[in-house]
């Protein structure tokens, strides 16, 4: 362990082209715990602090190099105070193989999802909701950034994303593979006791963004497309806690 009276001289190695920095303690918390990731360093301010006392102490038995340094160094290294005084140096998010969720009988597909913190808000329902196996569009989606690890709680680490096609493509592929397409749509047509009925095995659920809704194609493509009854004065909900209420209904299917 090192103090920031001492130089570190982490540099990520030159065959990780895209190494980040993770902040946030339950982030790092995800991060270690998962495994997915080398860490390369942890740079941890405030150690008076329980939950990163806890956190040093996991550290610490995996190995992982530790310099303590000042709240200036952490917010040099990732341009934002929220680092709640923990900086992990990591490698880039372990996408997989697009190919390779079809395995599962859930798929989130997100299509014009172009927020930060609606992704991250998203995902981390996703994982809550058991559906672990993510379709990000190759345009027009955030990749797993560091502000979208925050946001979701350190969920990214836990779950299977792809980042591989378009939405489209993602749709004709799980059509030929025998998946039910659920859209969610403001002016959904399907009542949830419809989709109920048919007894979907398989399902890719298809959510949207605020400005930029569920593309037609797909909406063409969807065997149901629900909608969220509203009952208040304002005409939408914000995107991720109208994926939250989606992807409950449809794990009640």
């Amino acid at each position: 362990m090192t103090s920031d009276s001492q130089t570190t001289n982490y540099e990520p190695p030159a065959t990780n082209r895209q190494p980040t920095h993770i902040y946030g303690i339950n982030p790092a918390f995800e991060v270690i715990t998962a495994g997915r990731r080398t860490i390369y360093e942890a740079f941890i301010a405030d150690i008076s602090n329980p939950r990163i006392k806890k956190l040093l102490s996991l550290l610490e038995k995996r190995n992982i190099k530790i310099s303590i340094v000042d709240k200036g160094k952490l917010i040099n290294l990732i341009r934002n105070k929220y680092h709640q005084g923990v900086v992990l140096a990591v490698s880039a998010y372990p996408y997989v193989p697009f190919h390779t969720l079809f395995d599962s009988n859930r798929l989130l597909l997100l299509d014009n999802i172009e927020d930060t913190q609606n992704m991250g808000a998203i995902l981390r329902s996703a994982e809550i909701m058991g559906f672990n196996s993510i379709m990000l569009a190759k345009r027009g989606t955030p990749k797993i950034y560091a502000s979208v690890v925050k946001v979701s709680a350190g969920a990214t680490e836990h779950l299977r994303i792809t980042q591989d096609l378009n939405a489209n493509s993602y749709v004709k592929k799980a059509k030929e593979l025998g998946y039910t397409i659920i859209s969610l749509d403001k002016n959904g047509k399907h009542s949830l006791s419809e989709t109920a009925a048919a007894k979907p095995q398989k399902i890719m659920l298809v959510i949207g963004g605020e400005d930029k809704s569920v593309g037609q194609f797909i909406l063409n493509e969807s065997h149901f497309i629900l909608g969220i009854q509203q009952h208040g004065k304002i005409n939408s909900l914000n995107a991720s806690v109208a994926a939250g209420i989606g992807m409950y209904m449809i794990s009640t299917l």
